[in-house]
């Protein structure tokens, strides 16, 4: 089976690979597309690319939303509380 399906040769060794030559496909009729034609193509891929996209619902725009903020809020008072302790500390440090 596995020489019919061209992996083996008959004597039982890996088959080696046989690769058809690239085919070079026909270059179409280049037209001259104006600019406006061009950039009205652009925009309908891109709303056809948008439709494609999976929004997020409301609810889940509103927890992510929350645990940005949230991660917010903590690393702004930790890097606070590392700043206040370090300006202590050289403070302490350098006091004469």
């Amino acid at each position: 089976m596995m020489q019919r399906q061209g992996q083996i040769e008959a004597d039982g060794s890996p088959a080696s690979r046989r690769t058809a030559p690239p085919q070079k496909r026909p270059q179409p009729a280049q037209t001259q597309v104006g600019f406006f034609h061009r950039v009205v193509e652009f925009f309908r891929e891109v709303r056809s690319e948008l439709r494609q996209v999976a929004w997020p619902t409301r609810p889940e725009v509103a927890n992510s939303a929350t645990i940005v903020l949230m991660t917010l809020i903590l690393l702004v008072s930790y890097i606070f509380v590392l700043n206040y302790a370090f300006h202590h500390a050289v403070d302490f440090l350098f006091r004469s």
